[in-house]
């Protein structure tokens, strides 16, 4: 008989052009994810630094902003005293600032170092330096010429301040700037911001130089070290090394394969900068913590596509399996319809005919009729019920049987169809049993025929054995028969399947056995079989024991 080619075929060399498409991508989407996470972490080794920078020289903003205007609220009455108290708190709380030189500053009165200018004289009457040394603050006076440079440079710009800015408005913050302070590399100069009101003092002074009176005014320059200051590297990650160097610094012949990258300090430290370097090798450990995750999705994606393809894959299979067993199934229940039909239309061919029939060929004939005619009928109502069963459109309709008749009108009925069949039946411990004959029997009936069917003709043999076991009653069908291959034992229960051998290649639809497992589920029983190849089957029905 020729092998029926399906209409599904499996192509395995599309499903290894997918699986080496898939692998392809993914090295392809490894490989592009570790170069864009390499190329971000490099863009973020050049743009962080900024961070850093902002957490290093915040302390000098804090100074810058806060410390030193508080000079102002002052007014002029520093002494070296409350001065020395002033220059702790900036010793205790901000370690760049190196020394301080506080100038003890009157204006309309001259002294050694005045500058006069607009008609009024600014002066410096004293100055003292301080400086932090051991936990201590020291202080002395002095006058060096830097120490007098400074003096003179903030007592001219306070003299034009004094002289023409203009009184009838509040001044503008870069006004006041340009005024008050004098920032230089690694030194600020300060002196406290005047009101308007003395403003107008002292332009009266200007304007009536004959009036002997002097105010007083203070100023401080501060000397910084910015080694001092505390580097915060808040990126530890991307940058190994960071320093504080002066701007010039340019060691490209030392650092070999490093990346490297800087940022000046603003104001009073512009002449230095922070200097990061870090070694390939150093970034290469960043660029893997952050390419983890990213390859962790990668895969989890490209198993993903594989686990659809698997499905869909596996879903072609089980459309081939389904096609082949419709085709099975319809050319077997063909046949098996033709045969009967075929054979009826003989027998009344025969019967029709103009000869004259003996009595004894008119009872063969009736009796072919009748068996064919059962043929078709027990084919249909199988069918039937295998649909009621699955629709549950049938009732349990449960009666109190005797066993032992129950099972001998079965194998004496079998002893009859089949005389080469060897039944024997043995019952232990049960008598009665409450269950749906009908069903049970149609158990009975498809098991005992498959025992006859798959059985080699030398072995047609069964033993039915029926016990009573912890709630249950047990219906055990074993046979000499061909055996189930172990890879078969999960398929033989389902709809249409049947197993390629030599005794099912005609006469078998594959419903006996789907036949039998839904029948047992529908009496809330269930059935298992256990068979070795050429050694034999056992089935086992375990139905609830009611009596």
């Amino acid at each position: 008989m020729p092998v029926h080619r399906n209409a599904y075929r499996k192509s395995f060399l599309l499903i290894i052009i997918f699986l080496v498409l898939i692998s392809v991508t993914f090295v392809v989407a490894l490989f592009v994810s570790y170069n864009l996470t390499a190329k971000y972490v490099e863009n973020e080794f050049g743009s962080k630094k900024i961070d850093v920078l902002e957490q290093t020289i915040k302390p000098y903003n804090d100074f810058f902003q806060n410390k030193i205007p508080e000079i102002t609220s002052y007014q002029g009455f520093l002494d070296s005293a409350s001065a020395a108290k002033y220059a702790a708190s900036v010793f205790h709380d901000y370690a760049f600032v190196r020394s301080i030189v506080f100038y003890d500053v009157l204006i309309g009165s001259k002294a050694p170092i005045t500058i006069r200018r607009n008609n009024l004289d600014i002066s410096v009457r004293s100055i003292y330096q301080y400086w932090y040394k051991k936990g201590k603050v020291f202080g002395a006076k002095r006058i060096s010429p830097s120490d007098e440079s400074d003096f003179k440079e903030m007592a001219v710009k306070l003299n034009n301040y004094i002289a023409f800015s203009d009184t009838s408005r509040v001044s503008s913050q870069d006004e006041l700037f340009k005024t008050f302070w004098n920032v230089k590399p690694n030194k600020i100069s300060y002196t406290n911001i005047l009101r308007r009101e003395d403003i107008k003092i002292y332009r009266d002074l200007q304007q009536r130089n004959t009036v002997k009176a002097s105010y007083k005014q203070n100023m401080m320059t501060f000397h910084l070290d910015p080694y001092q200051l505390k580097i915060k590297n808040t990126h530890h990650e991307l940058y190994q090394n960071v320093s504080i160097q002066p701007v010039v610094y340019d060691p490209v012949d030392s650092e070999g394969d490093k990346l490297i990258t800087e940022v000046s300090f603003p104001g009073s430290f512009s002449d230095y900068k922070l200097y990061f370097s870090s070694e390939h090798g150093y970034l290469a450990n960043e660029i893997n913590k952050r390419f983890m995750p990213i390859g962790a999705v990668v895969l989890l994606i490209s198993l993903f596509l594989v686990l659809i393809g698997w499905l869909i894959y596996r879903n072609l299979n089980v459309n081939i399996k389904l096609f082949k067993l419709q085709y099975d199934f319809i050319n077997n229940f063909t046949h098996e319809f033709k045969t009967p039909v075929s054979v009826i239309k003989i027998a009344g061919s025969n019967l029709r005919g103009d000869g004259e029939l003996t009595e004894r060929q008119r009872k063969h004939y009736g009796k072919i009729l009748d068996e064919e005619a059962d043929k078709l009928n027990d084919l249909m109502n199988k069918l039937l019920s295998f649909t009621q069963l699955e629709n549950k459109s049938i009732t349990l309709k449960k009666e109190e049987i005797m066993v032992e008749d129950f099972v001998s009108r079965y194998t004496e009925t079998f002893k009859i169809k089949y005389p080469d069949f060897k039944l024997n039946a043995q019952i232990t411990g049960v008598q009665t049993f409450y269950t749906d004959p009908v069903l049970l029997g149609s158990v009975f009936q498809n098991l005992i025929e498959n025992a006859y069917k798959y059985s080699h003709p030398q072995k047609k043999e069964l033993s039915i054995n029926i016990t009573h076991k912890k709630g249950d009653i047990v219906f055990s069908f074993v046979d000499k028969g061909i055996g189930i291959p172990k890879e078969e034992v999960n398929n033989i229960f389902k709809k249409f399947y049947r197993i390629e051998n030599q005794y099912n290649q005609n006469g078998s639809v594959g419903l006996g056995l789907a036949f039998c497992k839904e029948l047992v589920n529908f009496m809330d029983g269930e059935i298992v079989v256990h068979s070795k190849v050429n050694e034999g089957s056992e089935f086992i029905v375990t139905l609830p024991y009611e009596n």
